[in-house]
């Protein structure tokens, strides 16, 4: 096993790859910026090394910064947990011709996947069903005009790097097309340094739906069954759940046999996830294909008992997986709230700021992961979310119950949170009764400005 790992990560998820690796006997080294010089994730590595400024592309975005910590402190491998370098391939790339392991898939698999418009491709050419739009990336306005003509309105635009709702607009008749087009190119440009775009068929009232995966280097592929992302604002996902209200035993065995197919296609190796959109009649969509650990992957270990990051450790050493299809089962029911320093009041705007008083909720199947404390000071130059509630109970039912409590006792006080949101979405009749779509975060919005 790896003797040393350094984390090019920050946060809960920098906490959560050093908790795993404590467990697996292996030191661990923290990179930080002169903004978290103050993160838990920093005391409690083993070594750590400040990469830079603030500003995550002078710090947690420099491929040669972070390679360079590597090389001082004699790490064997980096892990990107998820953002930034996570998947990007070139920093991939430049680990494997550096000697240095990538905890994730070879380069390649990543360049492959993050092209979103060359993956669907390679989803078509492997047979696997997926959303109409164009077969590539769009170039002209009239090119996107002709697709969207084609397949009917409304489409939607979305970066070809992107991810996290960004370079994705939702165009609902010719004349607003131009216009998308070129905030999506704009977006994506700034984000990930690429404005490509391609272009789908817009479907109304859907579910997200991802699958968790696992492969090793020996052909070995599994499932880990489902994960309901349905609840999102702007694209962006704000509660999570798994097993999914929607999705029966049969279904899932399709859909899941369909995402192992379409990690086969491509011979995939390590975690990842396998994304579709489920429409109202039971069809579903290949949407995209993360090749990293995900926000929400909690919810997973909790249902399946199996703890991701470790596998995804030892998957990158080279290790078979110790476990086949027929041992997965799902026990119970899981989710998860990612609380962020947002104001719900004011368009969810980021509130950076000091946190006087901070009390995290406890008792049987919750689990709290953050990185926030009494006293600590939520920068304004990364992501907003400062911690991820998890519950877990016996049914759905129980599990949603848990949330509300464990909710009731979360205490963070100095900056405005979601904490109060969340509340309101485990109350809405929809969200109880499972019959939700996209389309609930803005629908509570309507009802609250009433």
């Amino acid at each position: 096993m790896f003797k040393k790992i350094l984390i090019a990560n920050r946060g809960e998820i920098a906490l959560r790859i050093i908790r795993a690796c404590k467990e697996l006997g292996i030191a661990t080294v923290a990179i930080f910026s002169e903004a978290d010089k103050n993160s838990l994730h920093v005391r409690f590595a083993d070594e750590s090394v400040c990469i830079g400024p603030a500003k995550s592309q002078d710090s947690y975005l420099d491929p040669k910064r972070i390679i360079s910590a590597t090389e001082v402190t004699n790490a064997e491998a980096i892990h990107p947990g998820y953002g930034f370098l996570a998947e990007n391939s070139v920093f991939a790339e430049i680990c494997e011709s550096s000697d240095i392991k990538f905890i994730g898939p070879s380069s390649e698999m990543i360049r492959l996947m993050g092209d979103k418009a060359l993956a669907k491709k390679t989803m078509q050419e492997a047979k696997i069903p997926v959303i109409p739009g164009s077969d590539g990336m769009i170039e002209s306005l009239e090119k996107a005009l002709s697709i969207s003509h084609e397949i009917s309105f409304p489409v939607m635009i979305k970066a070809a790097y992107g991810g996290g709702g960004k370079g994705m607009r939702i165009v609902k008749d010719e004349d607003g097309l131009k216009k998308a087009m070129e905030i999506a190119k704009m977006e994506a440009e700034s984000a990930f340094g690429n404005s490509a775009i391609y272009l789908e068929k817009f479907i109304t009232n859907s579910r997200h739906i991802e699958f968790q995966i696992l492969g090793d280097n020996f052909g070995n592929i599994i499932h880990l069954g489902e994960r309901d992302c349905t609840i999102q604002r702007r694209h962006q996902k704000l509660l999570e759940e798994s097993p999914s209200p929607v999705v029966n035993k049969d279904l899932r065995k399709k859909m899941g046999m369909v995402a192992i197919k379409a990690a086969k296609s491509v011979g995939y190796q390590s975690a990842g996830t396998v994304e579709f959109l489920l429409d109202e009649d039971g069809n579903f969509y290949f949407m995209e294909m993360n090749t990293r650990i995900q926000v929400e992957h909690p919810v997973t270990e909790e249902i399946t008992g199996i703890d991701l990051v470790k596998e995804q450790i030892r998957l990158a050493y080279g290790e078979k997986l110790s476990f086949c299809q027929k041992d997965i089962s799902l026990k119970g029911h899981a989710i998860e709230c990612r609380i962020n320093a947002e104001d719900p009041q004011n368009d969810f705007r980021p509130c950076p700021g000091s946190i006087t008083n901070f009390h995290v909720p406890g008792g049987p199947g919750i689990r709290v992961d953050t990185h926030a404390y009494a006293g600590y000071i939520i920068p304004p130059f990364y992501d907003s979310m400062i911690a991820k509630l998890i519950a877990h109970g016996k049914t759905r039912e129980e599990a949603i119950l848990k949330a509300r409590r464990a909710l009731d006792e979360f205490i963070i006080e100095g900056v405005e949170t979601t904490i109060g949101f969340h509340k309101k979405i485990l109350s809405h009749n929809s969200f109880i009764s499972g019959q939700f779509n996209t389309s609930l975060v803005e629908q509570i919005l309507k009802e609250k400005s009433k």
